[in-house]
């Protein structure tokens, strides 16, 4: 422990915010979406949960796995509902039962597979605020056309509408990271599903980025698409270039070349 309380563990990825302004500006990005649930991923020693308790609209859960973090919760915010254990493995439909907001200061090494099974719960999860390295907020925040756009911005943007609130400088945490963060808000879309099947979906995305320096006519080789689809010219353009809905609709070019069938 440390004379604040916990001491950051390098293991867990552990940078603890030491600014106040700045959490209160991040636990402000919540905003009210219908459902008072709201589920805080690592709150470490609880700075952006002494200001959610606050708030007598939101009901609060945290899910924290630092077994000192965990004993320093219990001591500061004795009725606070705390989850011991690690979020990728935890069974999201069991959390509230219902619909619920995601707010945290993500560990960096592991913030691609939160996003990851956000969007296996998304039906769930109406809104998520978090920070997160600036390079990794840049990729998902990005529209199509950019370099930062990728596997993630695309699957991520098909079902959130992602915004990019503010930057945050390595200083404010403990220890101090070696690169800039950031903060930004997902928001649940008005997409229920894929007009394609999303497996396949995922597999388009996926190679056409893995070769993002090809066209994606010899990016997207392997799935041996008929010559009679590949003469669209939207095959000229690189992955970068394209929208959500314009692999939505290679994926279904790709299912229409397959006969019809959804095997990936």
């Amino acid at each position: 422990m440390t004379q604040r309380g916990v001491r950051p563990k390098k293991f867990l990825g552990q940078h603890f915010l030491n600014d106040q302004g700045i959490a209160k500006r991040i636990v402000n990005g919540l905003v009210k979406n219908g459902t008072p649930n709201v589920l805080e991923i690592g709150p470490g020693m609880g700075v952006l949960t002494r200001f959610l308790v606050q708030d007598e609209t939101v009901k609060l859960k945290v899910i924290e796995i630092d077994w000192d973090s965990v004993a320093h919760l219990k001591k500061h915010f004795p009725n606070l509902a705390i989850i011991e254990g690690d979020f990728l493995q935890l069974d999201l439909q069991q959390v509230f039962g219902d619909r619920f907001s995601v707010i945290g200061n993500f560990p960096y090494n592991i913030s691609s597979q939160i996003f990851f099974r956000v969007l296996e719960q998304r039906n769930l999860v109406d809104q998520v605020v978090c920070m997160l390295q600036k390079e990794v907020a840049d990729r998902i925040a990005e529209p199509p056309g950019t370099k930062t756009y990728g596997i993630l911005s695309v699957l991520l943007q098909a079902f959130y509408d992602i915004e990019y609130l503010f930057k945050v400088p390595p200083g404010v945490f403990t220890p101090p990271p070696k690169v800039m963060s950031a903060v930004i808000r997902l928001t649940r879309n008005k997409r229920d599903k894929l007009a394609c099947d999303e497996a396949l979906f995922v597999q388009v995305v996926k190679q056409g980025f893995n070769n993002r320096r090809k066209t994606l006519r010899n990016a997207l080789k392997n799935l041996n698409l008929a010559a009679e689809f590949l003469s669209d010219p939207i095959f000229d353009l690189r992955a970068e270039r394209l929208s959500v809905d314009e692999f939505v609709y290679i994926t279904q070019l790709t299912e229409k070349s397959r006969g019809g069938t959804d095997a990936v």
